[in-house]
């Protein structure tokens, strides 16, 4: 955990572009941006993937997304749509380990892989 770099964002050792934060969760604009708008949403809780939640986390997760909405007003994104994405280990595109929710919008989103 030391090493890090979501929990040293939260931890300030690493400048972002903050959205929002509150006691449990924070929220910034992703370095190399994939849309117009790119935002991550973060525990602060250093849980390493998905699959390490635990029963514990269930709140957490459901206030993630109502975080997720939130932004999405803010952002001007919620009208016309937007994508969120967990990736969850090595084949599936983690490449930081610390659980995060990607908030993509801002244009038309290229093909899902499901629908």
């Amino acid at each position: 955990m030391e090493d890090c770099i979501f929990c040293k964002i939260i931890k300030r050792e690493v400048p972002s572009s903050i959205v929002y934060e509150d006691g449990e969760i924070i929220a910034f604009r992703d370095v190399n941006p994939m849309a117009p708008v790119h935002i991550l949403v973060i525990p602060k809780k250093h849980i390493s993937s998905l699959v390490d939640l635990e029963k514990d986390d269930e709140l957490l997760i459901g206030k993630i997304y109502t975080v997720i909405n939130k932004i999405a007003k803010q952002e001007g994104i919620d009208e016309k749509g937007f994508r969120v994405i967990v990736n969850c280990g090595e084949d599936g595109g983690q490449e930081v380990k610390h659980l995060h929710f990607h908030i993509l919008g801002g244009k038309k989103l290229g093909v899902k892989i499901c629908g």
